[in-house]
């Protein structure tokens, strides 16, 4: 069967995934590249380095957001948004929005692109010492779909 995502659903998707892909377009050019995140009101927040997605996104804030749950083939829950990127430079929103991309309940093995700091999963007494780029996404127009498929034993016991 498949459906559409009611608010609080879509709400539950984005408040459990780490991952999702972000979509930016500028001088002719669509990039969708995945990146590790947080969700929180409202908003998605990542950390990065200067690159191609920032470039981007500075010349076009509007971007397009996709996450999803996998159970299997037949059985997943997938969020898209559109949001505008606002890099996050006074000193006590950057602040904020790290300890957020802290709190993630993260598992025991991660990525390279997860981890704030190199001493990572330890955090700086001072957070303000995480270099590179705080983002967020403020979403302005969520939606989602979902498969669900029953499961029937060919061969029962």
């Amino acid at each position: 069967m498949f459906g559409v995502l009611d608010e609080d659903a879509i709400e539950l998707v984005l408040h459990h995934q780490l991952v999702g892909h972000l979509g930016c377009h500028a001088n002719n050019t669509t990039f969708v590249v995945p990146i590790s995140f947080a969700y929180h009101e409202n908003c998605i927040y990542a950390h990065t380095e200067e690159g191609r997605k920032i470039d981007m996104m500075r010349q076009n804030p509007e971007v397009c957001f996709e996450t999803y749950h996998l159970e299997n083939m037949g059985n997943w829950d997938c969020v898209i948004a559109w949001g505008r990127f606002e890099e996050i430079t006074d000193k006590e929103e950057r602040t904020e929005a790290l300890k957020i991309l802290i709190a993630r309940d993260l598992p025991f093995i991660t990525s390279k692109t997860v981890r704030l700091t190199e001493e990572w999963p330890f955090v700086p007494e001072d957070v303000n010492t995480i270099g590179g780029i705080v983002f967020r996404i403020r979403l302005h127009t969520k939606t989602g779909k979902f498969e669900k498929t029953e499961f029937k034993n060919l061969y029962p016991v």
